[in-house]
């Protein structure tokens, strides 16, 4: 069976551990790989390789570190169907849904490449007489990424490019669930002429965690994941003086105005795309006013005729979940809406499919009648499970969203201009679709919630992302004429 190394120094390594985990193909159900999980002194380790190779990484002229990705771009592209079977086969879902997470992740690849533009300084001259002052942006030192099994290409990918265009050296801890993405990831860097030590993957579970946190060399992390752990990551990555983003969980609304195009509606509230397992899946319908007959009707419509199945398949809408774990957490879900009171219109708890039995799969599930004290309401479930909450006002769907735990994306569905504009200016989210349904920004802007999904104060990719793996450094400077003049002992002024 094939054992999944780390990838430290250039080279794939095996660490100090004897710990190994399970990688399992969500289609079928079988284990098909290993992964070795590092002990703290692995990563430890692969810190000390990480800080001797940002010596002279961090002094590259940003022109050449430019085209270390330039070239890693093209590498992605040309490696791409592999990249793309590897998620497939690691997490499950379909294979145009990998491959627009990884062609999303690619972006800021594209965005890395514009570093000599976007680490320029500002410049003031004559802010006294003969003083000029002018800003630079430096690299942090050694950073790391702990990222979430549902994107093991684009999340990555939301982290490294920047860090390392910036001079950073990087360490990455990927889920230990569909690791070999990330090595594939480090061995096209490689390719594209990274040096050796400026990114290194270290597969492992808390205990590598903690030993990130507490790695007094790390200066800064970058989590996503789930609320608890990004809180956890947060803290903990605060008290040993680290910078740190931490994204955490979603419960993301689509509100549904009597005057919307409802066929649009209904069709972006098909976020069963990733099996839900993503934090920008709409999980919630706001139906406001005498719409939500008419929206149920549609959606269970819809998500009967969901085509699930092994995310090789191109017939395939909607793939197997990561694994058996999650599967019976999702399920236990939908028995708990049951209980709960929720009406349960669809039910994709008794999906079987020929051939692939043992695979973790379940059907697209839709509730009505969701009530805000509801656990299945109020929690993130990630998996391919939709609630309607029906309102009456279009002041009561947004006092519903705003009132909620998690900000993390927010859609709303209509014609009126007026609800739009008071609607994107008024809610309490940080990302916001009109007539979009998963309103993911673009690379070149940031992506990150508010409330309880993101803990920290700087979001991920975009010029965010640059000024979070870089310091600020400010200089004023005198070049006198003439003889030095005498020692001043007052507060200096600009005169």
């Amino acid at each position: 069976m094939k054992l999944i190394e780390h990838f430290v120094g250039g080279k794939i390594i095996p660490g100090t551990s004897n710990k190994k985990g399970k990688v399992f193909n969500p289609a079928t159900g079988d284990q098909e790989k290993e992964v070795r999980i590092a002990s703290k002194k692995d990563l430890d380790s692969a810190v000390e390789v990480a800080k001797k190779a940002f010596q002279e990484w961090s002094v590259k002229p940003s022109l050449v570190r430019a085209r270390v990705m330039f070239k890693f771009k093209e590498l992605i592209e040309k490696n791409s169907d592999e990249l793309t079977q590897l998620i497939v086969n690691e997490h499950g879902k379909v294979y145009e849904d990998a491959k627009g997470s990884l062609t999303r992740g690619l972006e800021v690849v594209e965005f890395a490449c514009g570093i000599p533009h976007l680490l320029k300084g500002e410049f003031s001259e004559n802010v006294g007489t003969n003083v000029d002052s002018w800003s630079m942006r430096q690299p942090l030192g050694v950073v790391a990424g702990i990222t979430p099994f549902n994107f093991p290409a684009m999340v990555p990918m939301w982290m490294f490019p920047i860090a390392i265009a910036c001079g950073n050296t990087f360490i990455l801890k990927p889920s230990e669930k569909d690791p070999s993405c990330s090595i594939k990831l480090a061995e096209l860097l490689k390719e594209a002429g990274l040096p050796d030590g400026v990114f290194n993957v270290i597969n492992g579970d808390k205990e590598a965690v903690d030993a990130i946190l507490t790695n007094p060399d790390i200066k800064a992390v970058s989590f996503v994941g789930s609320t608890p752990i990004a809180k956890y990551i947060y803290e903990n990555s605060a008290k040993n003086e680290k910078r740190v983003q931490a994204l955490g969980g979603a419960k993301n609304h689509l509100v549904v105005m009597p005057d919307c195009d409802l066929d649009g509606a209904v069709n972006g509230l098909m976020g069963y795309g990733s099996a839900g397992e993503r934090c920008m899946a709409q999980s919630v319908a706001v139906a406001v006013g005498d719409i939500g007959d008419e929206l149920v009707s549609r959606l269970s419509k819809k998500a009967e005729a969901l085509k699930v199945g092994p995310g090789m398949d191109k017939n395939s809408e909607m793939g197997p979940l990561v694994t058996k774990e999650h599967l019976e957490k999702v399920r236990g879900y939908v028995d708990l809406g049951v209980k709960e009171g929720a009406k349960l219109v669809v039910d994709g708890r008794s999906l079987k499919l020929q051939g692939y039995e043992n695979g973790f799969y379940i059907g697209g599930c839709l509730f009505d009648h969701v009530k805000k004290e509801m656990r299945i309401y109020k929690e993130e479930i990630f998996g391919p499970v939709l609630s309607v909450v029906r309102v009456k006002t279009f002041e009561d769907a947004a006092n519903l969203i705003n009132d909620h735990e998690y900000g993390n994306g927010v859609s709303i569905y209509t014609r009126d201009g007026d609800a739009g504009r008071t609607f994107a200016s008024k809610i309490q989210v940080g990302m916001v679709g009109i007539n979009v349904p998963i309103p993911v920004p673009m690379a070149f802007h940031s992506f990150g919630g508010w409330k309880r999904s993101l803990f920290g104060d700087s979001a991920m990719h975009g010029m965010e992302g640059i000024k979070f793996y870089t310091k600020l450094k400010t200089i004023t400077s005198r070049w006198p004429s003439g003889i030095r003049s005498n020692a001043e002992f007052v507060m200096p002024t600009m005169k």
